[in-house]
């Protein structure tokens, strides 16, 4: 679909995404960002930059980026709805299940069977993870909020930057941690020595967890509870290393003698944010899976 604009005088200045967003409430800057980069949208017939301003008269128009066809097989898996209407569905993510196929998992994921039990998914993320707003790690279990449509995915994904989401954590790490309370503010980026892992490094991008004391175990072992203000890859199992209380169970960030938790023992238990259309608080928890909980009584249970 093709959409011609005239600018007038009174948007002089204005950075061309800004003006298409307020031409075009149902497109996110983002999108109208890549679709400038890519050579949909021209001005005076020449293709210009994203941060390019337009003056009055200027001819801007719109040939509408079609999305590329799914090919992700519907899959009837079985997966744990905790809340659905018709703009974002809360799923309590089984831990071992990868969240969207990759090269290594073209089939079994979160997406594969959203596909099937859901159907109606945002594509304004990209072709391979429809509706997917955040992700968790595959052994990682807990909430997720994913979207149906691309207005949705546009609101969660401004509360995601403006960090008003609320998104707490379990997890059981080594060491008893001496002090109730505190916050993490360390940049994560790729670790230089091993690019297949996350560290703390010079450089990197910002990265704030808070976390509290839930229990101390034996003296070897603490229950946490950790609130992201950020979202950074591997973001909590990076920084609970990095001041020395690594995860149980974690294959890549922990000690190399560890409990075998079938992957790190964390748990995303609670989840809040304002619905897209109604701006209404949504607040959701739920509890660590009987594999999460069976590892606690183990360690209680020991001398």
């Amino acid at each position: 679909m093709n959409e011609q604009f005239t600018v007038s005088e009174d948007y002089s200045g204005t950075r061309i995404d800004k003006y298409l967003k307020e031409q075009r409430a149902d497109l996110s800057r983002a999108q109208i960002q890549s679709w400038i980069k890519e050579g949909y949208i021209l001005v005076n017939n020449q293709q210009v930059k994203p941060n390019h301003k337009v003056q009055g008269s200027d001819t801007i128009e719109l040939t509408e980026k079609q999305p590329e066809p799914l090919e992700i097989i519907a899959e009837d898996l079985p997966i744990d709805i905790v809340y659905q209407d018709e703009d974002v569905v809360v799923i309590n993510k089984a831990k071992g299940m990868v969240v969207h196929p990759s090269a290594g998992h073209r089939s079994g994921t979160l997406v594969n069977a959203l596909m099937y039990h859901v159907k109606d998914l945002s594509g304004i993320h990209d072709v391979v993870r429809p509706g997917v707003v955040h992700r968790i790690d595959r052994d990682t279990s807990g909430l997720l909020m994913v979207a149906k449509n691309d207005l949705a995915h546009q609101s969660l994904a401004e509360q995601l930057k403006e960090k008003t989401l609320k998104r707490s954590y379990l997890a059981l790490v080594h060491g008893a941690i001496p002090h109730e309370y505190g916050t993490i503010d360390a940049p994560i980026g790729r670790d230089p020595k091993d690019r297949q892992r996350m560290a703390v490094v010079d450089g990197g991008k910002e990265a704030v967890t808070h976390f509290e004391v839930v229990e101390r175990i034996n003296q070897k072992y603490t229950l946490v509870k950790c609130v992201l203000e950020t979202g950074r890859t591997h973001q909590i199992r990076v920084h609970m290393r990095y001041i020395g209380f690594p995860l149980v169970g974690d294959p890549k960030y922990g000690q190399r003698k560890t409990l075998d938790a079938e992957g790190q023992a964390l748990h995303a238990q609670e989840l809040g944010f304002a619905h897209p259309k109604t701006d209404e608080w949504l607040q959701f928890k739920v509890e660590p899976p009987l594999v999460f909980q069976e590892l606690l009584k183990k360690v209680r249970e020991m001398d």
